[in-house]
Order: C-alpha cells, then sequence, then structure tokens
C-alpha cells in the first residue's frame, strides 16, 4: 500500500534499487501488451459521481509519435476521477496530434527534444487539479506524462493550501521516479533550476532581452520582487522506487495579482512577441531531462553552484525564532546556501552553523524560520 510523503523530508523509508528508466520500459511494456480498446477518436471513462459532482472532466490525449500516442490511448480507458469529485470523464485523441483550443499540442511537440518527460500530453480545458489527477492515476499512466490545463479550480499549494487559477497561467504536473531516498527532498530543487534555466534558454533562442526569473527557496519563482510560480513535489513509496509528482504553476500572461512574464517583456521590449505556454513547456522539459539526469547520476552537488546562481538567498541575513523557556526569542542568521538535508544552513551571530526549518504556520518562510544548531 503506497503511503504519502510531502518533499522534504521523508523521516525514513526502505532502500530501493529499480532505476527510473527501467521502471518506465517496464510501465512500457506492461501497457503495450493489453489490448488497444481505446484507440479509437472518442472514448470515456466514467466514475461514481460524489455528492454534488457530476460535472464531466475533458482529456484530450497526444503523444511525441504514434506510438506513444497509441501508448497514452491504452492507458487512457482505465483512468480515474475517484476521490477528485467523481463525474464523467470525457477523453479523446488530439486530431493528428495537432492543435486544439486553449492549447496546441502540435506546436508543443514539435518543440520537445526530452526522450523521456512530456512525451505524453494530457491537455483538459478545465479541471480540478492536475496534480490530483496524475497522482491518483500514476500506475495506470508512464512515467513522464505530463497533464495541463487552462483552468484549475481545486489547486494544491503547500501546507494543503487550496486555489484558484485563471486562464493565461501555464499549470501542470508531471511524474518521474527516483531510487534514491536521500535526493527526494532536492527534487524541487532541481526542478526549480530547470524552470529558470528553461525560461533564460528560451529567450535566448528567442533573441529577446533576458528575464531575470529567480528563486525563493524552497519552491517559489520570483520576477522583480514579485511571485511569478510555485513549485510542488509529492511522493510515494512503492516496492523499490519512490513515485514522483510534480506540480508547477507559472503565470504567463495575468499581470494580477503580481506579475507575469509577458508584462515584465513587454516592459524590455515593447514589440517583442509574447512568450507561448507550449514553448516553455517544452523549454522546461529540455532543460529538466538534463538537470535530472545529473543529478540522480551525480547528486545535487553537481548543480550546487548553478543553483545558488539563480536564487534570492546568498549573504541574506533573516530573523529566526528559538524557543527558550516556553517564549519565542528572536536572532539573526546569514543565509550560506542548503544543508545536505535540503533544508537552509546558516550562521549565526554568534559564529556557529544552524540548519533553519520553516515551522510550519507563517505565510512567508522568512518570518517563521527555527534554528537548530548543527553539529561540527
Amino acid at each position: 500500500m503506497p503511503f504519502p510523503s510531502r518533499l522534504p523530508p521523508p523521516a525514513a523509508a526502505a532502500a530501493a534499487t529499480a532505476a527510473a528508466v527501467l521502471a518506465a520500459v517496464a510501465l512500457r511494456r506492461y501497457l503495450s501488451s493489453r489490448p488497444r480498446s481505446a484507440t479509437s477518436a472518442h472514448m470515456s471513462s466514467t466514475a461514481p459521481a460524489a455528492a454534488g459532482g457530476g460535472a464531466t472532466t475533458r482529456l484530450l490525449l497526444s503523444g511525441k509519435s504514434p506510438q506513444d500516442q497509441q501508448l497514452l490511448a491504452s492507458a487512457a480507458s482505465e483512468l480515474s476521477l475517484e476521490d477528485l469529485g467523481g463525474g464523467e470523464l470525457a477523453v479523446s485523441l488530439a486530431p493528428g496530434g495537432g492543435g486544439v483550443e486553449g492549447f496546441d499540442a502540435g506546436a508543443y511537440m514539435d518543440a520537445l527534444q526530452a526522450r523521456r518527460f512530456g512525451r505524453w500530453l494530457l491537455w483538459s480545458p478545465r479541471m480540478a487539479s492536475t496534480h490530483d489527477l496524475v497522482t491518483q492515476n500514476f500506475a495506470k499512466l508512464p512515467v513522464g506524462v505530463v497533464c495541463v490545463t487552462d483552468v484549475q479550480f481545486k489547486g494544491r499549494g503547500r501546507s494543503k493550501n487550496v486555489w484558484e487559477s485563471p486562464p493565461g497561467c501555464l499549470m501542470f504536473s508531471f511524474t518521474s521516479q527516483m531510487n534514491d531516498v536521500r535526493k527526494l527532498p532536492l527534487v524541487q530543487y532541481v526542478v526549480c533550476l530547470a524552470m529558470t534555466e528553461a525560461i533564460k534558454d528560451l529567450f535566448c533562442a528567442k533573441g529577446l532581452p533576458e528575464l531575470d526569473v529567480r528563486i525563493k527557496w524552497p519552491n517559489d519563482l520570483y520576477l522583480k520582487g514579485l511571485k511569478v510560480g510555485g513549485i510542488l513535489c509529492t511522493s510515494s513509496y512503492e516496492p523499490k522506487v519512490y513515485n514522483i509528482c510534480t506540480g508547477i504553476g507559472l503565470n504567463v500572461d495575468n499581470e494580477k495579482p503580481t506579475t507575469c512574464l509577458n508584462a515584465a517583456l513587454q516592459e524590455l521590449e515593447a514589440n517583442a512577441s509574447r512568450l507561448k505556454r507550449e514553448d516553455i513547456l517544452a523549454s522546461f522539459f529540455n532543460k529538466f531531462e538534463v538537470l535530472f539526469d545529473i543529478f540522480a547520476n551525480q547528486g545535487f552537488r553537481a548543480l550546487e553552484e548553478r543553483y545558488y546562481n539563480a536564487w534570492l538567498h546568498s549573504g541574506q541575513r533573516v530573523v529566526v525564532q528559538d524557543a527558550h523557556e516556553d517564549q519565542s526569542v528572536n536572532s539573526v542568521v546569514t543565509i550560506q546556501g542548503l544543508t545536505p538535508s535540503g533544508y537552509l544552513y546558516a550562521i549565526g551571530e554568534d559564529g556557529k552553523s544552524y540548519e533553519l526549518h520553516p515551522d510550519g504556520n507563517s505565510f512567508d518562510f522568512f518570518t517563521g524560520l527555527v534554528r537548530r544548531k548543527m553539529e561540527v
């Protein structure tokens, strides 16, 4: 029975030995061996409607190759909305793998170079949560599948926050696997780095002025001091492997309530062509696959310098809280980097080393940190 865990970090877990690629290949072979009853132009799967449910969630499928599309169609015949509010799930194949209203799957696939991530696309004009869909159907889908929606009305955030997102945002969730529990808490940092570098690569390829998108620890993206995106990673353990679901929300076109990529781009170059969600998503997976391989083979240390170049916090002084005789005592520390477990490494005014943990209650992590002395 899988047990869910938030990243970072799981308290304890058994050692795992299966590699992510082998798991993906095994799933592909398993799905390919089943009857392909779902390769028609339209198919539907209906889950029992929950109280107050009954709405239809429409999914359009697209694959990088005809084989990818056939594999996804076979898997999609068993998708379920159970525990997602119920209702009907209507699944269709994208015509010729091409564009659909709201999201141009063909343009996305043309720009995608990744071999494992993002090759299988689920798109919906409106759904409760991309993250919940891929999490609860993880075993039925190829590893590396991505689910994209235009409007999400039950998005998932940190500390069980639920939010609604309007059109104009790039909202997607995708799956991956890992067999080293010690690396799990750091996956979200690889994702953050991949998105910042993907945006820079895209701007460079299009000859656009660079947007300075930065990482705010642990999982937010900032532009000009304002939040422009957020990342959520969750994991569950199966025998010999950890299943990872990553959800990302990036504000591409909405100037409110904070800012968006295209508004910032227009300020830099008024006549610049607007960024498209399809290009950003493809650029992300092209970058993430490279970084994920480095991370899996060499560990996060091989990416640390690039990560610190992209984050906001080197040398930042923050106020943290210490519990002392049932009272909170504030003290000032200076952030140096990350600890091996993925928390913040800081030096206090007393010259000692500390590991900073969120207190779990504060909206802003940097007004509610708890410090723990590190052994020298």
